[in-house]
């Protein structure tokens, strides 16, 4: 897990915890732990929110540590400034990662999966929080990895579908260099993440 410090943002907002996950086995549990978390009312459903308040992000469709710490931001900026479109800063993440505005389609691309095998998980908190690994550890059944193990399981393909990016001519003059296609692929995917709540 790395964690990044934000000073310049409110305390409750400042600190972003991130983990990387591989060989998820309960990702169907998983996901349908948080909706009923979402559905469960009074001190039970208080209580199971926040052991499930994360954001869940399937790490195939991330391209770079720089394309997810800049969805991470700019859902906090929503978040700070009083102008989310979905319910939870974690949820802004994902409608944040998605080329389109659509938040169901959102949650079901982004989020985990019932067949999710690889998972990002992140946590965004104020500096005091405790044992943010130890409490992501407890509800995924998985395998921590070193974030930079990302590159290893990302899905080029699907997020260039998702982004509608086969017919761009930058990509065509790059096909012949898979290296050099996924850096123009990160540079637009990452670009349009930037942009989204300018543009929406």
């Amino acid at each position: 897990m790395q964690s990044f410090r934000y000073s310049h943002l409110p305390s409750e907002l400042s600190t972003v915890h991130i983990a990387l996950f591989t060989n998820v086995k309960n990702s169907a549990a998983l996901r349908s732990r948080i909706v009923r978390a979402s559905q469960l009312e009074g001190p039970e459903g208080d209580s199971e929110r926040e052991a499930v308040n994360f954001a869940f992000i399937d790490a195939r469709l991330i391209c770079s540590l720089v394309h997810l710490q800049t969805a991470v931001y700019q859902a906090i900026l929503a978040q700070a400034q009083g102008s989310l479109r979905t319910k939870t800063v974690h949820s802004e993440i994902l409608w944040t990662l998605n080329p389109t505005n659509n938040i169901t389609e959102a949650i079901r691309r982004y989020g985990v999966g019932d067949a999710t095998t690889s998972l990002i998980v992140v946590r965004i908190a104020s500096p005091g929080l405790d044992n943010v690994e130890q409490r992501m550890a407890s509800i995924v059944d998985g395998t921590l990895a070193p974030l930079d193990d990302l590159a290893k399981v990302t899905d080029w393909a699907s997020v260039k579908k998702y982004h509608k990016l086969n017919g761009e001519p930058a990509l065509k003059d790059a096909a012949k260099d898979p290296a050099r296609e996924r850096v123009i692929v990160d540079e637009i995917v990452t670009s349009s993440v930037a942009m989204k709540s300018v543009m929406a």
